[in-house]
């Protein structure tokens, strides 16, 4: 969650509670493989918190949780908008879970029009149950009061299953404002609606409002009780979803936070960056910490200011980190060609959101992959990585790290929206030396020695940073020659882009091959990157199931590619791309093969390897649900 850090010890994963009942004693109790909630309100009524901490309680309890924020494109839109949801969907399951999943099955609703948003997107299953907040049907503006009944008959009539709860009505004992009070009685309702343990309950909220003070803990606690108090006495069904104990201790963070952790976790003492959505919360986390560890948040007046005192630092010996997004990525591009010309190392982060231009801020795509790599004047090469799970957010900054200053490189780590505000429980990493660069030898450099002196075979140079004995050089972002020195010889800049080219190369040689997800040979296979990775394996996980000889593997590497790609497409009959960026479709009565545009990575396997690859993307602000992979995959093996 983005703003505080769920630890999940494992002397505290308790085993399942006793069955829940009310007090007639006839509540039925149904058991659960797998459950989707939504809590959607208006801006500003806490339904975010609400899922974040619903989540973060099933996570303790053992269950597999992963969370989506919703967020609407606007940061107020107006209240009661059909296009203003915000809110969560929670997916909870008896295993881990990698992905939001498909249709919801229960959704707590602050107001109808928010509601009707998300059915208009399709998003409940048929018989989805809906606790929908009733002051409405009374409300004092009859306009209101006739949408709210419309909307309501509209509901009953499509087969969900609607439940009227006076909500603010419920909490105007408890709270003066119940408008900003009511998110933790639905966690309330919720929890005993999941059998979930109340204890656990009460010290995730202890650890929600920890910074607020005890007059505000006790209210909410009130709250949190008189929703499960009003659930056991008004619902005569509950849910109970089986808990695996956790092996060992485990976490609950989204992907911003998980990149902090791996900032923290790298070694690195320095984030330089300008707040931008979906990419801020990370810096949020650092700001709070890093401190405490001897790191500095540096709040720059602008993109490329961040990027360049990132640089600066880097250049005396600080390997930085600046964190961005799509629109911050292209103001840094300069500069991260500066980084790459004097060979100083640093590690960007892209949090990836829809575009282009300001685009739909607050919603996921994966439309920067070209604009990374390829996105700088003049010959830039980089180091671009992708990381698939919020695990992976926090072990690919490291990895960033230990690579930029190896190889004196930019690196690029793509995340993007839909890790950005997810929550999964994995694993608490454990401190490793490892993780660390080496020290920088600030030995005295050896007379002769040059600070550009290329390696030949693989175009690494030694680091020497200022005040280094017999280090002195000068360093320019024009063309240069080993010395340092401006030179537009023609030679001499062929040779110096030839040795920045070849430690993509050199990396290149230490990479192993994407692992396959399935067998190594099939009919199908789906390639993908980022964080379509959980839904494109759930996918194949069904279609492997019916018998189909579908597989997929997910790179890592991006530029350079990982080693033995071709050769795992050529055991395929069918090669797929799936990804969360644009490509025409085949179908579309103006296209045709002369003119067809590919999804981004297809484009560059396609040119790379010279394999039939075929692709399919979808752009819809919202991340890729593993049903429609699942129905792709059939489609294409019919």
């Amino acid at each position: 969650m983005s703003e505080t850090l769920t630890s999940v010890r494992e002397d505290e994963t308790a085993p399942e509670p006793p069955l829940p009942r009310d007090s007639i004693g006839k509540t039925v109790v149904t058991t659960l493989d797998e459950c989707v909630v939504e809590i959607v309100s208006d801006s500003g009524e806490g339904a975010q918190r609400c899922g974040q901490s619903l989540g973060a309680i099933a996570a303790r309890m053992g269950n597999g949780v992963w969370t989506v924020e919703i967020i609407p494109a606007e940061i107020q839109p107006p209240a009661r908008s059909i296009a203003g949801a915000s809110g969560n969907r929670i997916r909870l399951g008896a295993k881990r879970i990698a992905n939001g999943g498909d249709g919801v099955d229960v959704v707590v609703a602050f107001n109808e029009q928010v509601l009707l948003g998300r059915v208009r997107s399709g998003e409940l299953k048929p018989g989805c149950t809906i606790f929908l907040e009733s002051k409405w049907r009374t409300h004092g503006d009859p306009r209101i009061a006739a949408a709210y009944r419309e909307t309501y008959e509209e509901l009953v009539e499509l087969g969900y299953l609607v439940i009227e709860v006076p909500f603010e009505a419920l909490c105007k004992p408890i709270v003066p404002d119940p408008r900003r009070g009511k998110n933790m009685f639905v966690l309330g309702l919720l929890c005993s609606l999941f059998s979930f343990d109340l204890k656990l309950a009460r010290e995730q909220v202890r650890l929600t409002f920890r910074k607020k003070s005890d007059t505000v803990v006790r209210s909410n606690l009130a709250l949190l009780e008189a929703g499960a108090a009003w659930a056991e006495g008004n619902l005569d069904v509950k849910y109970r979803i089986p808990a695996s104990r956790a092996k060992e201790p485990q976490i609950v963070v989204n992907g911003n936070t998980s990149i902090a952790l791996g900032v923290l976790a790298s070694g690195m003492e320095i984030c330089a960056m300008y707040p931008i959505t979906p990419a801020t919360s990370a810096s949020h986390y650092l700001s709070e910490v890093f401190e405490r560890v001897g790191g500095i948040v540096h709040q720059a007046e602008d993109e490329i200011a961040a990027c360049t005192f990132a640089i600066g630092a880097s250049y005396a010996g600080k390997c930085a980190v600046t964190i961005t997004s799509g629109p911050g990525y292209s103001l840094k591009q300069e500069a991260i060609g500066l980084a790459v010309m004097c060979e100083i190392p640093l590690v960007v982060v892209n949090v990836q959101r829809g575009g282009p231009s300001t685009g739909q801020p607050t919603k996921g795509e994966q439309g920067d992959l070209l604009t990374t790599i390829y996105g700088s004047h003049g010959d830039a090469p980089k180091v671009v990585m992708a990381a698939s799970t919020i695990e992976d957010c926090f072990y690919s900054v490291i990895t960033a790290r230990k690579i930029a200053e190896a190889f004196n490189m930019v690196v690029v780590v793509l995340s993007d929206s839909n890790l950005a505000t997810s929550q999964q429980p994995f694993p608490r990493p454990k401190f490793d030396e490892a993780w660390l660069a080496p020290p920088i030898d600030q030995s005295p450099v050896p007379f002769g020695t040059k600070p550009y002196d290329w390696n030949p075979d693989t175009g690494l140079i030694r680091r020497i940073v200022p005040g280094q004995p017999n280090g002195m050089h000068t360093i320019t972002g024009l063309a240069h020659d080993r010395d340092g020195r401006v030179a537009y010889d023609p030679v001499i800049n062929q040779e110096s882009i030839r040795a920045r080219s070849l430690k993509l190369a050199s990396l290149q040689k230490t990479l192993k091959p994407p692992p396959v997800f399935g067998d190594p040979e099939g009919d199908l296979l789906i390639v993908g990157w980022g964080s379509t990775r959980g839904a494109i394996e759930e996918a194949v996980t069904r279609a492997r199931d019916e018998g189909l000889k579908a597989s997929s593997t997910h790179l890592h590497f991006l530029q350079p590619l990982q080693p033995g790609i071709k050769e795992i497409m050529q055991r395929f009959k069918q090669v797929l791309c799936v990804e969360q960026n644009w490509c025409d479709r085949p179908d579309d009565m103006m296209i045709d093969e002369n003119n067809r545009r590919y999804s981004a990575l297809a484009m560059m396997l396609r040119s790379r390897f010279l394999v039939d690859i075929d692709c399919w993307g979808e752009v819809m602000g919202q991340p890729i649900k593993p049903g429609t992979i699942h129905d792709l995959i059939r489609a294409r093996l019919a």
